[in-house]
């Protein structure tokens, strides 16, 4: 599982708190879909658990690694998809999936398998050769996804994977993420499209200011507040702002 105990992050020389005395548990086996408006703390959240930001207080870790103290076997256990969309543009797709197994170890024989399932789930066997520079905003989405599954990680941490896929790729995205969990395994996304939250996930949690202000699963969340949508949920907790 993922644990965050009393995690809080503060940039630079400021006062405010990007996010504040953050709690959470990830468990194996769910879809936890991350909510909240342009700057409530989600991309921050999710960096700080992957290692790319330091935290002034409090304690993360993967499967009882520390993603301080322990960080590189604790980067081991996670697979990330980034929301900025940067990648080694001069290598192919092929070149690219390739790095990312050997970075963790993976086997040929192991590598191959599974791009070869992904690469056809995706349809993007054609295009494995060519240089990333000349895939479109999707094809450059999917093979960040297939780089974060080829070493089968036992968290997938995905920052709007969504953005840039056509519907059948998405589908086929948010197939790929129930069955990685239901294989034991965390998949922590963040998302503003709250209708794909509430299709997939198990559980739900909602950032905004910083705070996690709602967690659980739908159920749980909608009799809380009284059985409404998660739509009107969300809008009536979220404000906005700009991400962080």
């Amino acid at each position: 599982m993922v644990l965050f105990e009393n995690v809080s992050k503060i940039y630079g020389k400021s006062n405010v708190k990007a996010v504040d005395d953050l709690t959470l548990e990830l468990r194996p086996g769910e879809i936890y879909g991350f909510l909240g408006p342009n700057g409530a703390g989600k991309t921050t959240t999710i960096k700080m658990l992957t290692g790319i930001l330091p935290f002034e207080s409090g304690r993360i870790t993967v499967f009882g690694r520390d993603v301080v103290t322990d960080a590189v076997a604790a980067k081991r256990e996670i697979g990330y998809v980034t929301d900025s969309g940067v990648m080694y543009e001069k290598l192919s797709g092929r070149e690219f999936v390739d790095f990312m197994a050997d970075v963790y170890g993976v086997s040929v024989a192991e590598r191959r398998q599974r791009c070869d399932e992904l690469l056809a789930a995706f349809n993007l066997a054609s295009a494995f050769d060519s240089r990333i520079e000349t895939y479109s905003h999707g094809m450059k989405q999917k093979i960040a996804i297939i780089g974060a599954l080829v070493h089968a990680p036992r968290v997938l941490v995905l920052d709007e994977p969504m953005v840039g896929l056509d519907p059948q790729s998405a589908r086929e995205l948010k197939e790929i993420m129930r069955r990685h969990a239901d294989a034991g395994n965390v998949v922590f996304f963040s998302t503003h499209v709250l209708d794909t939250a509430e299709k997939i996930c198990d559980r739900v949690g909602i950032i905004t200011g910083g705070r996690l202000v709602m967690s659980g699963s739908l159920d749980e969340i909608k009799a809380a507040k009284g059985d409404e949508s998660l739509e009107d949920i969300f809008l009536s907790v979220a404000g906005t702002g700009t991400e962080v």
